[in-house]
């Protein structure tokens, strides 16, 4: 019996900048999040806002329903979220109800994200990790705009 390998932060957010080059490659706003229990992931989305016409279809808000469909909970107090852009505020709140155990951030958002805000709105027990990947995460994001432009 072989025992699984211990991904690090930088492994899971790589997974997590598959799933922005989705949205990007789909026109939508390049954020991707993969959800990690037990060093496996259990939830991965990216950003379905213009696909689904829905303002709430952030990546993160898919990435939790598809983690707590898979554990069968809504609460994610083990896992780990990565997601290549700090969350909006919206977002925020919805990690704060799923009690998630880590936050890990690729790229900070200086212009909509929930450290803006003069308090934490997460769960207090969420540990934050910033900066992981934030070159490359903030790279996608850039060369998204710029076409855009």
């Amino acid at each position: 019996m072989s025992i699984a390998p211990l991904y690090s932060d930088e492994h899971f957010m790589r997974e997590a900048l598959k799933e922005a080059q989705k949205a990007f490659d789909e026109d939508e706003v390049p954020v991707g999040v993969v959800v990690v229990a037990n060093n496996k992931i259990i939830g991965r989305a990216h950003n379905l806002t213009e696909r689904l016409n829905d303002v709430t279809a952030h990546a993160e808000m898919q990435a939790i329903t598809s983690a707590a469909n898979a554990l069968g909970g809504k609460y994610l107090t083990d896992c780990t979220i990565y997601v290549t852009l700090e969350p909006c505020v919206m977002c925020a709140g919805a990690l704060a109800w799923s009690q998630a155990g880590k936050l890990v951030i690729g790229a900070p958002d200086t212009k909509k994200g929930f450290g803006l805000l003069d308090q934490n709105v997460l769960h207090p027990k969420t540990a934050v990790v910033k900066g992981v990947l934030e070159q490359e995460c903030s790279d996608l994001l850039r060369e998204f705009f710029r076409k855009k432009r």
